[in-house]
């Protein structure tokens, strides 16, 4: 389930196109949006009964500029209208999707996605971004608008940078069609594909081979997007959901790897919520998971293991039971390293020496317990000293 959107004039009907034509199963919003308040149904009814026969056309239509004119600055009127409208959108939508053959790529193309907040209900968000003047003169040229009419909806909607923050995917369309084609091929034969295929066969996509990264300043924005997405998987249960690991951690070179920590009430709870992580696109480890205890000695600390089954964004999600010894590890040495730079410092040079002799992901995790086993201790001490609660 693709979600893609972008500001008017943006270009996105000429992407939504691209991908019916690479064999994406497209569900267009604006056109949905437009049967569900046709002449006769139930939709232009209520319309009608909330703002009056004004807005109807001689032929019994929906005259679209008079309910603007009614709508168009009025927050209130406007939350009516989208209150008629957004769930028959929604339900038809979803009867499409519904409808799509199991292997399918369902793009739904939705102009105001990231206005109503649909970001976390698709496995993946694609946002076409063209600069401003370009966007201008293609509703001049195309729709007839004066630049004051063009200016105003474009105003009326998300800016660009709202729109980034929700987006796992940004397609430039400031050049030619051809070069946008050539954009959104790449987009389908190398993610999207894939992609489906890997969450049809629950297949996490795993990381064997190490190659340390410099720090990536997103890699918070896309741990929100992330947990958004496991967030609404797994409601109503109410869990805690922490960004861990390196990719955690300003300034430290680390795996292009996000890890996720969910805390859940039980590890029978984690099994329970296993189906539901994988259809958000999250699919389980197989065999059996658990973190060495620290300091070493003693039981292994179990834990459920589930990756990420997009290929572009490679994500590790530690399912533990909150409160547990590795929970709070996983917490404390976060915390530790983003309070310590001489530590941090430490901790980047043993990576990089562990990283250069054991590439594979085993033989580095493997390499690096020594010296977690000694920074636990200066972990505790820290904690004890700053009275640092997870």
């Amino acid at each position: 389930m693709v979600g893609l959107t972008g500001g008017i004039g943006s270009g996105k009907s000429a992407v939504a196109a691209r991908l019916g034509q690479l064999g994406a199963v497209v569900i267009d919003s604006d056109r949905i949006a437009r049967e569900v308040v046709a002449p006769g149904s139930e939709g232009l009814a209520e319309i009608v009964a909330t703002f009056g026969p004004g807005v109807l056309a001689p032929d019994g239509s929906l005259d679209r500029p008079a309910l603007g004119a009614v709508v168009f600055g009025d927050e209130a009127a406007r939350r009516r209208l989208e209150a008629i409208t957004h769930p028959r959108v929604r339900a038809r939508s979803a009867e499409l999707a519904a409808a799509a053959p199991p292997d399918a790529i369902v793009v739904n193309d939705v102009p105001l996605l990231v206005e109503v907040g649909l970001a976390p209900t698709y496995h993946l968000v694609v946002v076409v971004q063209t600069a401003p003047e370009i966007r201008l003169a293609r509703l001049a040229r195309d729709r007839g608008m004066s630049r004051a009419e063009a200016e105003r909806r474009i105003a009326a909607q998300a800016d660009d940078a709202r729109r980034r923050a929700a987006a796992d995917v940004v397609l430039s369309n400031d050049a030619t069609l051809d070069d946008l084609h050539v954009a959104v091929d790449a987009l389908w034969h190398g993610r999207l594909v894939p992609y489906e295929e890997n969450l049809r066969h629950r297949q996490p996509v795993w990381v064997r081979q190490v190659q340390l990264v410099d720090p990536d300043p997103t890699w918070p924005q896309q741990y929100d997007r992330l947990a958004a997405r496991i967030r609404r998987a797994v409601a109503p249960v109410d869990v805690r959901i922490d960004h861990i690991g390196s990719t955690a951690v300003p300034g430290l070179p680390a795996k292009d790897v996000i890890d996720i920590q969910l805390g859940v009430p039980s590890l029978a709870e984690a099994d329970d919520l296993a189906e539901r992580l994988t259809a958000a696109g999250f699919p389980r480890f197989p065999g059996r998971w658990w973190d060495t205890p620290h300091p070493a000695g003693g039981q292994p600390w179990d834990k459920r293991l589930h990756g990420s089954a997009d290929p572009g964004r490679r994500v590790h999600l530690h399912v533990r039971e909150a409160g547990s010894p590795g929970w709070r590890y996983a917490l404390l040495m976060r915390d530790h390293l983003r309070a310590d730079p001489e530590q941090r410092a430490a901790y980047l040079a043993v990576k990089r020496t562990v990283a250069a002799a054991n590439p594979d992901s085993a033989g580095y995790a493997t390499a690096k317990e020594p010296w977690f086993d000694e920074e636990h201790v200066r972990a505790e001490e820290w904690a004890a000293h700053t009275g640092w609660r997870p």
